[in-house]
């Protein structure tokens, strides 16, 4: 019983300096207060049940004390010490963690974001730099087309008039005979 009291009182160093690290929110802390004694309690009579088949005596109360009592005499600082430890070598390993995860996924993706994002801006810029000097070469071809072509143009216009003319006075015959009861 005495060793169950000293379990005990590295079970409750733990979750002191746990609780005083981690700061779990103030609603939450007698719940976590709750868990530790039922833990305790099932710790102890599980050994209380080993030891001598569940009976519960003085002396069983006795050895708690003792052991505790030794305990926090004893070994308190040291499992503190130890917890903060603990404490920080986890905390140093994610950010060991977090470190390298940083410079082996993410900044190679952002790298690789920022280099295509400038090469479809270089891209963009050269096509639509191609695009003016080609249209500016070209100037001169439309304007000789232009002059080549200007009697055909100037036919298909004076063909599209007469279409029209010819569309629109049929329109107005048919129209007519409507009027007039014919088809």
């Amino acid at each position: 019983m005495a060793g169950s009291g000293a379990v005990m009182g590295v079970l409750f160093d733990v979750y002191r300096v746990l609780s005083g690290q981690l700061r779990p929110p103030r609603w939450l802390v007698p719940l976590l207060d709750g868990v530790y004694w039922i833990v305790a309690t099932l710790f102890v009579f599980r050994a209380l049940l080993y030891s001598n088949y569940g009976q519960v005596r003085f002396y069983v109360f006795l050895g708690l004390l003792l052991g505790v009592w030794v305990y926090f005499r004893l070994a308190s600082r040291w499992t503190v010490h130890l917890t903060l430890l603990a404490i920080r070598f986890v905390k140093a390993l994610i950010r060991f963690l977090r470190k390298t995860i940083e410079l082996v996924v993410i900044k190679p993706i952002r790298l690789l974001y920022r280099l295509v994002i400038v090469l479809f801006g270089f891209l963009a810029a050269l096509s639509m730099f191609l695009g003016k000097i080609v249209l500016q070469l070209l100037y001169p071809l439309r304007l000789l087309g232009r002059w080549l072509f200007k009697p055909l143009l100037e036919k298909l216009r004076a063909a599209a008039w007469w279409r029209r003319f010819v569309g629109g006075f049929s329109r107005l015959v048919q129209a007519v005979r409507r009027w007039f009861g014919g088809r």
